[in-house]
Parts: structure tokens; C-alpha cells; sequence
């Protein structure tokens, strides 16, 4: 007897039963939700609040470190803004014989005087500000608001910027 057409026979059938009950693999799409998963959740604390940026562009930085949570004095081109609220215009400021900014430095004083902006610490040596200016501004203006910081007991300046892609420092 010929066991050819005894195995296509056994291989029809088995086709027939196969083809009846679909069956699906689990294990790749679970490894992959696993690794979505555990993706997002290490990724999820890189995410830094900043203050809002629509009204300004920033200029470029090779920086490394992120940015500390601290007063946020932001210089668009037509206010200034000291925690999104309107403190001075960019006018007045640069029109002033002055070196500093006084609506600006009043400002600054109630927040220092007031034990500081909410949740944030600042201590002696931490009182520091965080000046988001427009990449068009004078530095004239910039210099004033320094000035205006320091005069206000905030000795420690930084200014935000966007890092550039691709370059590390």
C-alpha cells in the first residue's frame, strides 16, 4: 500500500480541524503593553513644569541640568510678568532713568517678605529667580531686571532657555 495519499488524508484532516477554532497569541502583545507600560512610567517624572511659554520664544542652550522650581519672572515684549501676573510694562521699564524696576522689586519684596512663593523653600542662601525673557528683548532690559532681582534679595539669577536637540554639553 502506497502511504502518500494516507498522509495527505491525515493532513487534510488536520487542517479541517485547525481551521475550525482560531486561536490567537497573547504572549507578543502582552510583552509589548508591558513595555509601553514600564516606558511611561519611567518617563513620566522626566515631565518639568514650567511656566507658560506661549507668549515668548525662547533662546536656544546646549544645558544640561533642569530647571529648579523658583519665582518665575517672565519678560515678553510687552510686560513683565512675575508668576504670570502683569507687574510693569516693557515701556516704562526701559523709559526709567532708573537702573531697577520698581513695581518689579515691590513684588519681589512681598514674595520674600510673605516666606516665599507657596510651597517653594527659600531660604537665605536659596533665593533664587528664574528670568524667561523673549530671545528679542534689549539686554538693557534684561540688566534692569537683574539688578531689580538682586536689589530684592534674590542673588541667585537663572535664565531659562530651550535646549537645543541633538547636543549635549
Amino acid at each position: 500500500m502506497n502511504p502518500a495519499p494516507q498522509l495527505i488524508r491525515r493532513i487534510q484532516r488536520h487542517r479541517v480541524k485547525v481551521a475550525g477554532r482560531p486561536q490567537l497569541n497573547l504572549v507578543a502583545l502582552m510583552d509589548v503593553f508591558t513595555l509601553l507600560v514600564f516606558f511611561f512610567l519611567v518617563h513620566s517624572s522626566d515631565v518639568a513644569e514650567s511656566a507658560s511659554t506661549h507668549l515668548i520664544s525662547l533662546p536656544e542652550s546646549v544645558a544640561d541640568l533642569a530647571p529648579r522650581q523658583t519665582v518665575v519672572i517672565t519678560v515678553t515684549k510687552d510686560m513683565l510678568l512675575l508668576r504670570d501676573e502683569p507687574v510693569a510694562s516693557v515701556e516704562s521699564a526701559l523709559n526709567s532713568p532708573q537702573n531697577a524696576i520698581v513695581p518689579l522689586r515691590a513684588a519681589l519684596q512681598n514674595i520674600r517678605g510673605a516666606g516665599g512663593a507657596g510651597s517653594l523653600d527659600l531660604g537665605t542662601s536659596a533665593r533664587e529667580v528664574t528670568i524667561m525673557g523673549d530671545k528679542s528683548i534689549p539686554f538693557r532690559l534684561l540688566k534692569k531686571v537683574m539688578i531689580t532681582c538682586t536689589q530684592a534679595g534674590f542673588g541667585r539669577i537663572s535664565l531659562a532657555v530651550l535646549q537645543k536637540p541633538g547636543q549635549s554639553g
